[in-house]
């Protein structure tokens, strides 16, 4: 006997990257666009949730310019 599942797509990642380096990756949610570091410097953004792929994207740019700031 066979079983059909409904089965959803998978969510793909999408790439953040800040200055051409990939410094992570957002996966889509229901909540919005969780973030998935990839490179040390993100990581307190590791787990977070964002409305939009583009707040991400400036988020981990600030974090990245606060760090080169320092």
């Amino acid at each position: 006997m066979q079983h059909i599942f409904a089965q959803t797509a998978p969510h793909k990642p999408i790439a953040i990257d800040v200055a051409g380096e990939p410094q992570g990756v957002v996966i889509p949610e229901a909540q919005g666009f969780r973030f998935m570091a990839v490179r040390l410097p993100v990581f307190p953004l590791d787990g977070q949730f964002f409305a939009t792929i583009e707040e991400a994207q400036r988020a981990a740019a600030s974090v990245i310019d606060h760090i080169a700031d320092e």
